[in-house]
């Protein structure tokens, strides 16, 4: 348990540490797999290298590891749940990007996948990072049964498919150009951006589970820790959301990776334009102050889980 509270902590040495650590981690990892799978098709696969290994902030690999290791999994177990979940990030943001979609021309800093490319190759690629994803996390670890691999596999499809991500999209399709209220705009985001975060901290608690059972951890005590770290992953996936809206409002396009304005030009339903800048600001600090809260009552360290709830809701990309 740690004493946290909002503070300024965008550059928390923990933090930093650790996101670097953990990047370098993830990214080595997924060169590794992506390296050994043999190139059929050379064009399709520089189009799933273009499109998951070039940037991102990889906060859904941060959480698997961080949630992972400090309920004492082990890291070289986390590797493949966290290259997983953000092979289906990627995928979603490649087909998020066409045309039928947000028709966005500008990711991570550079030409979307199918500007890069073409249309046809975007979509395959990103239908094989989703085929790739699913190979990585059903793959046997030492120590871990297959029960809890099997849950594995059943929350990333559910929270990738139309119990969550996909359905969120759907139903951000159906709101644009038409006014909803806050209970329908948390519900698309709850769907489209949270459930794959909500789903990175539910890997690491799968996978660390069989380690609490191990050293006979008070099973009561594990239910709690898990309730309150689902509510902080809950709380932190729609405050990451309004922070997204609100620096596509005051954001600078070059240091953001994509187009500033795009929802506001899309006419896409966002915080700012359903609650006015100053309140979708307000209502962000909110969310940070209940997601902290969450984090207090569970009994472990959770520091590095703070700074990073600090570091959602301060981050300028």
């Amino acid at each position: 348990m740690t004493n946290n509270s909002v503070t300024s902590a965008t550059e928390d040495p923990v933090l930093t540490d650790k996101l670097q650590a953990y990047r370098q981690r993830h990214s080595d990892f997924l060169q590794i797999q992506l390296t050994a799978i043999d190139p059929v098709c050379p064009r399709l696969h520089d189009a799933m290298r273009y499109a998951v290994l070039l940037g991102g902030k990889r906060v859904r690999p941060f959480l698997v590891y961080a949630v992972g290791e400090m309920l004492g999994a082990e890291a070289k177990n986390l590797d493949g749940a966290a290259a997983a979940i953000e092979c289906i990030h990627a995928y979603s943001l490649v087909h998020d990007d066409l045309p039928a979609m947000d028709d966005d021309d500008l990711r991570r800093g550079q030409a979307t996948c199918h500007k890069a490319f073409d249309e046809a190759t975007a979509i395959l690629a990103g239908d094989a990072l989703q085929s790739l994803a699913f190979e990585l996390i059903s793959r046997p670890l030492a120590g871990v049964s297959a029960v809890v691999q099997l849950n594995m596999v059943r929350t990333l499809a559910q929270a990738a498919g139309a119990q969550g991500m996909c359905a969120g999209q759907s139903l951000d399709l159906q709101a644009t150009n038409r006014h909803v209220d806050l209970d329908t705009l948390e519900r698309i985001h709850h769907y489209k951006t949270g459930a794959l975060i909500e789903a990175a901290v539910e890997l690491g608690l799968l996978l660390a589970s069989e380690v609490a059972t191990n050293a006979r951890a008070d099973q009561q005590s594990w239910l709690e820790t898990s309730h309150h770290l689902r509510q902080w992953a809950r709380l932190i996936g729609l405050a990451f959301q309004v922070q997204d809206d609100i620096l596509d409002v005051i954001g600078d396009t070059q240091v953001l990776g994509k187009q500033q304005g795009a929802d506001a030009e899309q006419q896409k339903s966002t915080y700012p334009a359903l609650m006015g800048l100053a309140s979708a600001q307000g209502y962000l600090t909110e969310l940070a102050q209940k997601a902290l809260h969450a984090l207090d009552a569970i009994p472990y360290n959770t520091e590095v889980l703070a700074a990073f709830t600090h570091y959602l809701i301060t981050r300028d990309r």
